[in-house]
């Protein structure tokens, strides 16, 4: 629902979102008061100890003060149960008690202080419970503060002040007001501003130069303009997300219509033996996982990396002039050696050198497929890819690299692979390369889906493989997806008819324990196909302006008209690997894969699923192909099963 508003400014956190940590309070404040009330029952008339009377008098408002504070946190649990997540009609009263709550906080930071002033004085010597009892009281008055504080600074929304707030009505107002174009101005510095604060605490670990700044404020516009049109908070979102992905589960479990199967065989351009391709990709994984140096190898070997590191690396170290950036301690070269396999000898040039657009690379020669090989780390920014294969092609070419490389093995043939953000860097890399090298192979493992126009991503089909796994979300990233997902948590969320809190709570139990999915009622069902490409009043109540992706739904032909973002894909062939048994939980062993030949309407809209993240780490993309490459008859050719299904979106 829209951010809840109180004290003039919008906060992040809505009016049903006090629920669930509301009652865990309501739970923690009555077993405190029951427990403070036996005490004062059982000791009662007993207070004649030295300092009792103060005592006596502090149980006693304690008891009263925790009562009242119970009853309000009773009222508000009720009130934000009220309603559903676009109709927070029934839920309008909560302010006033939130007010009410925040005023009995006074009291009780009062009473906290003097607690502690009473447990640390000497002069008191009551019963030992008695005192101990006053001592939990006291802590845990405490606790209770720090946390609220820490939970008023989580949902406090900096862009939610009162201009920011009724921007959109002074700008329907007047539109032509230079008041309110300066406003607008204003209002889009400051979200760029909060955007990038919150960037940069997130990649605190990383060196803060011109470069990095540079990268993080385009990431900052980047998420300010995708948020900019929507007033939901983090929690709808969640329940967004919860939704879609049961809705997406019951779509998956019903057979599909005729017209919803897209079957294809193999074309002239994906000639190539699937197998083949799949003992390649997984041969030349383990030079795009090297690439990340030693935090992948520790990673993957996190109780005996560091001593193998330690043990035997030192002495396995090229010349300096092999060696460019900085690697303390050897871990980055001996890491690279013990993933690969490779000897010192067999590596060309390894860069360390690590900027925001000057990314990790390192050129090796593999004698098993008699090839040069290029492993391109990832970069941070989407929109430094470009930056960082210029770099890249720069060094390799300007700086003799590869008539280096070739001058050592002119029979060898030239291939760049990258894991993620270095496969689309390697990608473009690729396209750059293949004229002078038309033998050149690329293999780009789980890299971007918005990369590549239409007409590069078919030309780029002669000689780049992309490899994906399950529902990789970093493989449908996109503009217009990304709008597309907008669209659909605005819909699923504005329309369902249950509380929030019920979404939440068995979405935790669906994800964590599995079984069916719910059938949450919606205000969609029954309606009819035109007035499905309306939005309800409920969805526009969600969006602080109209959206494109609302531009499309409103009118069918919106294809005759420029879009809004233009329509990338992913790179080259794709192999699409899955699991053979549909298991939607995080945590399961033995799964077994298969992979098919794809194409990237597949891959035209982001699924939620538990593994939508963890598909895309290095590891399980390298599981994933040494299982296939090692257990012959688990990709599915052309010949026996030559459809693949798109899921078909409402």
């Amino acid at each position: 629902m829209p951010g809840l508003v109180a004290f003039g400014r919008r906060w992040a956190i809505g009016s049903d979102d006090f629920v669930l940590p509301g009652a865990f309070e309501l739970f923690v404040r009555l077993v405190w008061w029951v427990g403070i009330l036996a005490v004062y029952a059982v000791h009662k008339g007993q207070f004649s100890c030295p300092g009792g009377g103060l005592l006596h008098s502090y149980l006693l408002v304690l008891l009263i003060l925790l009562a009242s504070i119970i009853c309000v946190l009773s009222a508000v649990v009720y009130i934000s149960m009220q309603g559903t997540i676009s109709n927070p009609g029934p839920r309008k009263s909560l302010p006033k008690l939130l007010y009410i709550r925040l005023v009995l906080c006074l009291p009780e930071f009062f009473w906290a202080v003097l607690g502690a002033v009473w447990v640390s004085d000497s002069s008191v010597h009551c019963e030992k419970t008695v005192i101990n009892v006053i001592i939990g009281t006291v802590i845990a008055s405490w606790v209770i503060i720090i946390f609220t504080v820490i939970g008023v600074v989580i949902v406090f929304d900096p862009l939610g002040g009162k201009k920011t707030f009724y921007l959109t009505d002074s700008l329907n107002r007047n539109l032509e007001s230079s008041q309110s174009g300066q406003l607008l101005y204003n209002v889009k510095n400051t979200a760029t501003r909060v955007w990038e604060k919150r960037i940069r605490l997130l990649c605190c670990c990383i060196v803060q130069d011109d470069d990095h700044r540079v990268a993080f404020t385009s990431i900052a516009e980047l998420f300010r303009t995708y948020f900019s049109d929507t007033d939901l908070v983090p929690s709808d979102i969640a329940a967004g997300l919860i939704l879609l992905h049961q809705e997406q589960d019951k779509m998956e479990n019903c057979p599909k219509e005729p017209e919803e199967v897209l079957c294809h065989s193999p074309s002239s351009l994906v000639t190539d033996d699937l197998d083949v391709e799949l003992e390649n990709a997984a041969h030349y994984m383990l030079f795009a996982a090297a690439a990340y140096g030693w935090p992948y190898y520790i990673y993957t070997s996190p109780f005996t990396a560091l001593c193998k590191l330690s043990g035997d690396c030192c002495g396995n170290r090229p010349t300096d002039s092999d060696i460019t950036g900085s690697d303390r301690h050897n871990f980055h070269f001996g890491s690279i050696l013990k993933i690969t396999g490779l000897q010192y000898r067999d590596f060309i040039h390894i860069s360390f050198h690590n900027k925001i657009y000057e990314i990790p690379f390192f050129v090796a020669l593999d004698h098993r497929k008699e090839a040069i090989v290029v492993a391109v780390r990832g970069t941070l920014s989407f929109e430094g890819i470009t930056q960082a294969a210029n770099y890249i092609y720069r060094k390799l070419i300007n700086d003799g690299i590869l008539n280096q490389a070739f001058t050592t093995a002119p029979e060898y043939r030239l291939v760049i692979v990258g894991h993620s953000l270095g496969g689309g860097t390697a990608s473009i890399l690729a396209v750059m390369l293949r004229n002078s090298f038309p033998t050149l192979r690329c293999y780009a493992f789980s890299p971007p889906g918005g990369l590549l126009s239409k007409s590069l991503a078919d030309y780029t089909k002669h000689f780049i493989v992309s490899v994906i796994v399950g529902k990789d979300l970093v493989a449908r990233l996109s503009m217009p997806n990304m709008e597309d997902l907008k669209r659909r948590i605005v819909r699923i969320v504005a329309n369902c008819n249950r509380p929030k809190y019920q979404i939440l709570l068995r979405g935790c139990w669906y994800e964590v324990f599995g079984g069916d999915p719910d059938d949450f009622p919606t205000e969609l069902d029954g309606r009819n196909q035109d007035a499905l490409t309306q939005p309800l009043l409920a969805e526009e109540s969600l969006m602080v302006r109209r959206s494109p992706s609302y531009s499309a739904l409103e009118d069918e032909s919106h294809l005759n008209s420029p879009p809004q973002y233009p329509h990338l894909y992913l790179p080259g062939k794709i192999i699409h690997i899955v699991e053979e048994s549909s298991s939607k939980r995080l945590c399961s062993s033995d799964i077994k894969y298969t992979a098919r030949w794809s194409n990237e309407r597949v891959f035209s809209s982001i699924l939620i699923s538990p593994k939508m993240v963890t598909d895309h780490m290095p590891d399980v993309v390298l599981k994933a192909l040494n299982s296939l490459s090692q257990e012959p008859g688990s990709c599915i050719s052309c010949q026996t099963r030559e459809c693949n299904t798109n899921l078909v979106q409402p």
